[in-house]
């Protein structure tokens, strides 16, 4: 099994102008990831605007990203969802088409209990493809406690956890409590959600990042986990303040509307958000701008 340590970049979906998905854009994008030296890559997640996709796109989506990877580095496909049966028909997918694990968030709007949650996660698990939880109350409206992820850990191919709580503690409490006395071939992998978070929690003893900001900066995202697992924190906390500023911007509204605004100003693909997330508003889109200009870009 893929170790699922490093940057990966959670992939943005650009669009055309009248709302197709731009695959040939896409395809740029995954090749500009991988000669940037990312380290593994996750397609249809949040930051692609999967709840706005339809299967066929995705399917291709994820299609491109395995050409394009070729086995090089991992690949983690989005195959969450807030029905169990279409969970575990995403994960199989995943599986077929060769990813290298699914990423499946915690089940939206139900708002699941214990039971309906651990029941939820054995069923995408039984697929036999490494499972990679996403844990984001603020989009899910259902946090899972630190108890309540050991239990989760403990089911065969979960294999590890996107942290995006936002709680520095709870996500130290995962690591101590779930991590740390886990050994090879059993390891729990815990990856920062938010990107602002990378540093502490890498600190703490985590393992990486599932990033926004890498699609615009995969080689600075990777060099700061790579310091951090060296050792090297000082490096590391001086990567983190150059990367704060855009990482504030890249969050100014709901992502991805930033990033990819951000991403059309590097001259990268990037177009509009699909319905329902909006235009950004121009005070915010001046923001984004001046955080790409600061970061050397010429801005297009």
């Amino acid at each position: 099994m893929r170790s699922f340590k490093g940057a990966f970049t959670a992939l943005i979906t650009p669009m055309k102008e009248n709302g197709d998905v731009d695959f040939d854009g896409f395809r740029r994008l995954v090749q500009f990831q991988i000669e940037n030296g990312i380290d593994g890559l996750v397609p249809i997640g949040t930051t692609g605007e999967t709840p706005a996709l339809d299967e066929d796109e995705e399917e291709r989506l994820i299609k491109i990203v395995i050409e394009e990877t070729a086995g090089r580095i991992p690949v983690i496909a989005g195959a969450g969802s807030n029905s169990t049966k279409h969970a575990v028909l995403y994960t199989k997918r995943a599986k077929d088409m060769g990813a290298d694990a699914a990423l499946v968030v915690t089940p939206y709007y139900n708002k699941p209990n214990d039971d309906g949650l651990i029941k939820h996660f054995e069923a995408v698990a039984e697929i036999g493809i490494p499972v990679i939880i996403y844990n984001i109350a603020s989009r899910t409206g259902r946090n899972i406690p630190t108890p309540l992820m050991e239990k989760l850990a403990r089911i065969p191919n979960i294999v590890g956890v996107k942290e995006a709580s936002g709680d520095i503690n709870q996500m130290g409490d995962v690591i101590n409590t779930i991590k740390r006395p886990r050994k090879a071939p059993s390891e729990f992998t815990v990856l920062s959600g938010d990107d602002a978070l990378t540093l502490p929690l890498l600190a703490l003893g985590g393992d990486g990042v599932i990033s926004v900001i890498s699609n615009l900066l995969p080689a600075k995202t990777a060099a700061l986990v790579k310091s951090c697992a060296a050792g090297d924190f000082e490096t590391a906390r001086k990567i983190h303040y150059e990367l704060l500023p855009f990482t504030k911007a890249a969050f100014i509204e709901t992502n991805p509307v930033p990033i990819k605004r951000a991403l059309e100003f590097a001259g990268l693909p990037a177009g509009p958000t699909r319905l329902p997330l909006g235009r950004i508003l121009d005070a915010n889109e001046k923001i984004v701008r001046e955080a790409v200009k600061a970061l050397g870009f010429k801005v297009v």
